[in-house]
């Protein structure tokens, strides 16, 4: 039988009952699976920066996901012992989810986290076969609506806690776009306890799609983010930074108990590893910032 027939009942109830703004349409996945290798559009990949984590310990392999509509691709990694794990969500760079994106989950997956990466775009195409960025914003990114990311994450909340994961221990992390979503869905799900965006844009232009971005929010926050930012990043400016900084402390609770910080001359995507924007220094500290907010917030 079809995954997506045999989403549960709660399942699906708890996706009706989390509908965040922006069109949300009931197309079918016409991506169904994950390639090797990383995206056209970041080749020539820096073989000499890239991390490449292992799997021993671990279970890390590619599933596929019950949402709206049919089966989601995704990629996860856990420790191959135990149950109950926290869970994180980790989301993509614009490039989806191709090798470096998949090894940001077995690392976490090392430290005792369930790791989870969907495909967030795979209704509309496949990211990783694009070699021209602008293209793949074009024909590609733009269609994405944001309430069905957002709805998609909350089916992903919910198969991780049939997976063995705890409920009451979720997270999310992402990157650049997924930056900006890892934002967005701190105000959305009711059960988040934590999120880490880097280097997600904060503000700019809006539209049907993409209604709110994460400075429109901050009076929605449901679980504190640690936003990491690169002082010399060309596409996000230091005075959007010192605005959202502004407006976290007259949000929510847990706006205020937010924090950004950020690597004076690091810039947009330095904790790629595998791109030259890679800046080795300011990726450890904020990873290990990372792992320290997790913990601290009880993920």
């Amino acid at each position: 039988m079809n995954a997506g027939r045999e989403w549960s009942e709660t399942m699906k109830a708890e996706w009706n009952s989390l509908q965040p703004t922006g069109e949300i349409s009931r197309r079918g996945f016409v991506v169904s699976s994950l390639a090797a290798g990383f995206a056209l559009a970041v080749q020539p990949v820096m073989a000499q920066t890239a991390i490449k984590t292992g799997t021993d310990g671990l279970e890390a392999s590619d599933v596929k996901i019950p949402a709206q509509g049919g089966e989601m691709p995704a990629y996860r990694a856990r420790p191959s012992k135990g149950k109950n794990w926290p869970t994180i969500l980790v989301i993509q760079e614009i490039f989806g989810v191709h090798d470096y994106i998949k090894d940001i989950c077995r690392r976490l997956a090392h430290q005792g986290y369930q790791a989870i990466a969907p495909e967030l775009y795979a209704r509309y195409g496949d990211p990783r076969k694009y070699d021209d960025i602008q293209l793949l914003m074009r024909e590609l990114v733009s269609k994405v609506p944001d309430g069905e990311v957002l709805a998609d994450l909350d089916a992903c909340a919910a198969w991780a806690q049939q997976q063995g994961g705890d409920p009451e221990r979720l997270g999310i992390t992402g990157f650049c776009w997924g930056g900006r979503i890892a934002w967005l869905f701190c105000a959305r799900h009711p059960k988040v306890k934590a999120g880490v965006a880097w280097y997600g844009r904060l503000e700019g232009d809006k539209t049907a799609l993409t209604p709110q971005n994460p400075i429109d929010v901050v009076g929605e926050l449901k679980a504190p983010v640690l936003g990491l930012y690169g002082g010399a990043d060309a596409g996000i400016s230091q005075e959007s930074v010192e605005k959202m900084r502004k407006a976290l402390t007259q949000g929510s609770a847990a706006a205020k108990a937010s924090e950004i910080i950020v690597y004076k001359d690091a810039p947009h995507a330095f904790h790629a590893d595998y791109r030259p924007s890679f800046r080795r220094e300011a990726a450890e500290d904020g990873w290990k910032r990372l792992l320290e907010w997790f913990k601290k917030k009880g993920v």
